[in-house]
């Protein structure tokens, strides 16, 4: 039996929040990203680790935001602790190779192919991991020309928010970045939304609580946590970013002027009396005068 699918349950309310979420992460992300480009080599471990962060718990938590309007008709849906966790480490892990590869070898063609299609496989990664940790009385089924173009999606995306934050300077094209960021990754949920076929093969004799055949833990239950650490942490990114004046706009802060030499002008050599017996002794053979492009010697 094929079960009725809704992947819009609240309407357009749970794909904007989700959009929203997916966009604030990949906001602080990609600049964190830039700003590591500008930063000394032993900083830029630093903003790199906070961008993967803060882009996997941004599409991890645009995952969930969304599946909160996923419902199927004939059952219930539960959610399997720690594979809905490790669809997470899974994100920033494999995001972080992404970005590392681009943070470090900047925006050459294979560094951002290369590291825009690990994010986007990390992307898809989580996205079917965590459907894998959903738990119902149900098979899953996937169209395998749509779960294809989903991983496209993903990875064109994600190549191209990359480009956009590692090349082009100002806010506008920060939150362009941003923008395509967002649209791979719900571009990507939806598209593999709609690649899922759910089979059911329910009991003959349904006891009057589901729970006692489905394990693992409900929606509600695990919505407050799943936000509330994630919103947590993209916080404290923004806090981060936020006291950084470079981050803002994506460019080093002002470098020490380089001393001159005209700054500190060479002290001239110590004169002495002309009748002082020992001073021709004294006298060094040369005495350099500095000027514009050329040296005099006496």
């Amino acid at each position: 039996m094929q079960g009725t699918v809704d992947g819009f349950t609240y309407g357009l309310v749970t794909p904007v929040a989700a959009f929203l979420m997916a966009a604030l992460g990949a906001a602080l992300g990609l600049r964190c990203t830039t700003r590591s480009l500008h930063a000394t080599r032993s900083c830029r471990v630093g903003w790199l680790a906070l961008g993967s962060l803060s882009i996997g718990s941004g599409v991890w938590t645009m995952h969930f935001v969304a599946m909160t309007g996923f419902t199927v008709q004939e059952t219930p849906i539960s959610y399997d602790k720690p594979l809905t966790f490790a669809g997470l480490a899974v994100a920033v892990v494999m995001i972080g190779i992404g970005i590392f590869i681009v943070g470090y070898r900047g925006a050459t063609r294979m560094a951002l192919i290369t590291g825009g299609t690990i994010t986007g496989l990390g992307i898809a990664s989580m996205h079917y991991l965590g459907m894998a940790g959903m738990r119902m009385a149900a098979r899953f089924a996937y169209d395998t020309p749509l779960v294809v173009l989903s991983v496209l999606i993903a990875g064109c995306a994600a190549t191209g928010a990359l480009w956009a934050a590692v090349t082009l300077r100002g806010a506008l094209s920060g939150l362009g970045a941003s923008v395509l960021m967002a649209v791979a990754v719900t571009g990507m949920h939806y598209t593999g939304m709609a690649a899922l076929d759910v089979h059911l093969h329910l009991p003959p004799t349904l006891p009057s609580d589901l729970s006692a055949v489905l394990p693992g833990d409900r929606p509600a239950e695990m919505i407050g946590p799943m936000l509330v650490g994630p919103g947590c942490f993209l916080l404290l990114a923004a806090v981060v970013l936020l006291f950084d004046p470079g981050a803002v706009t994506g460019e080093p802060g002002k470098a020490p002027r380089p001393r001159d030499h005209r700054d500190h002008p060479v002290p001239q050599a110590r004169r002495r009396p002309r009748n002082d017996p020992h001073a021709r002794d004294r006298r060094p053979r040369s005495t350099v005068r500095e000027g514009v492009g050329r040296a005099r010697y006496r």
